[in-house]
């Protein structure tokens, strides 16, 4: 179901500023800065982590965090990245799953957590995958990495990319294992950017990280993440552990239709970690709501178009458009669209026309950019007059 929204129209150089602030908020201050602390939240349980970051996985709302632009170093959390760019392979059709793939000394060699893959025995890619998620083996990434990018360093310039595309902007990668190394760093919203990502983008893969231990050459290790055996909602994601990273854990869990993604980093210990993200969860579960504003393609709003070859133009969301608030307060929440006005032909199906305003309880609480639903072609010469005309009495 939708909300009521009504309608507001400006001014084409009110439009072009507020474009400009809007822009300005998202990429100068935290994210998620252009939605607001609801008040009357019960603060989150002390959580004895370095950084932390909780996030809403349908509204990709920032629920609570501590220090989540902190630099710190990821670990074998950087393995999610390495995962993310096997399964692209998978989806492009450049790697397959039964495909062979030669070991070489290197990843033979990888120090660390492994597989035990060796050079004189043939490993498939979903093997290696299942190495890379369940075991956190250096070797299997290292192997999924020469596959796709014929070498480590070429792969980590692949992995760089991504995370820039994804919008990680704090994070950089040396390597595709997470093993220490000055230039090799990230931070816990990045992380949480990129699980997510995983969870959105590659559904069919994402049970992987739901396997509780795998055996390969007759060596059976357990997944590290204890989550898994303690809470039957949480189906993922990945652990990660050096001195100066502490014990860390990407947790993710879905109860009912909804799903939270809680990123922990450095902390005192494997349990530690495991009980601090189950702390943040179950917060996050028992204090919030997401609400589901509008479906994708729902009108909600009929925009005036002019020159065009129809004088409207209907307004909403290429996807369905959730919102994480407070429990037992949706009702009061309301919602508005400001239009660009005057809002000229031609208009392209996705352009932005205007922006959805949400207040909670008569205080602003969000802000969405709301997009053509159809296009809208020039109208004929006769037809481009008249509204031109028309315009100069406006």
């Amino acid at each position: 179901m939708g909300y009521l929204a009504t309608q507001r129209p400006y001014n084409v150089a009110f439009f072009a500023i507020l474009m400009r602030v809007i822009y300005a908020l998202i990429f100068t201050l935290l994210p998620g800065a252009l939605f607001a602390q609801p008040s009357g939240v019960p603060n989150p349980p002390p959580i004895a982590a370095k950084a932390f970051v909780l996030t809403d996985f349908n509204s990709a709302q920032m629920l609570v965090s501590q220090n989540p632009n902190q630099r710190i170093e990821p670990a074998s959390l950087t393995k999610l990245m390495t995962a993310y760019l096997t399964f692209s392979a998978l989806k492009q059709k450049t790697l397959k799953p039964d495909q062979v793939v030669p070991v070489s000394t290197r990843a033979w060699k990888s120090e660390g957590s492994r597989m035990f893959i060796e050079p004189t025995k043939p490993v498939v890619v979903e093997d290696l995958i299942k190495g890379m998620i369940v075991q956190s083996g250096n070797d299997a990434c290292v192997a999924l990495a020469e596959a796709i990018a014929g070498t480590e360093e070429v792969f980590a310039q692949m992995m760089n990319r991504e995370a820039q595309r994804l919008g990680m902007k704090n994070t950089n990668f040396m390597n595709s294992t997470g093993l220490p190394h000055p230039q090799h760093y990230t931070t816990a919203y990045d992380l949480s950017l990129l699980a997510n990502a995983i969870i959105r983008d590659f559904p069919e893969y994402y049970p992987y990280y739901s396997l509780k231990e795998y055996r390969y050459n007759n060596i059976t290790q357990s997944n590290r993440n204890r989550l898994l055996w303690v809470d039957p909602t949480v189906d993922g994601m990945k652990t990660g552990y050096t001195d100066n990273a502490g014990y860390c854990l990407i947790t993710s869990a879905r109860r009912g239709p909804r799903r939270l993604v809680s990123v922990v980093l450095g902390t005192n210990s494997e349990s530690l970690r495991a009980t601090e993200s189950q702390k943040l969860v179950n917060y996050g579960f028992q204090f919030y709501d997401t609400v589901r504003l509008y479906e994708k393609g729902q009108a909600v709003s009929t925009v005036r178009v002019w020159k065009g070859s129809a004088n409207t133009v209907k307004a909403g969301f290429p996807r369905d458009l959730f919102l994480s608030v407070p429990k037992g307060v949706s009702d009061k929440l309301k919602a508005s669209v400001e239009t660009q006005q005057p809002l000229l032909a031609p208009i392209a199906a996705g352009q932005q026309v205007g922006v959805l305003r949400v207040e909670l309880d008569g205080k602003p609480y969000g802000e969405f950019p709301v997009v053509a639903l159809e296009e809208a072609p020039l109208a004929g010469i006769f037809g481009r007059g008249w509204d031109s005309l028309r315009l100069l009495f406006k």
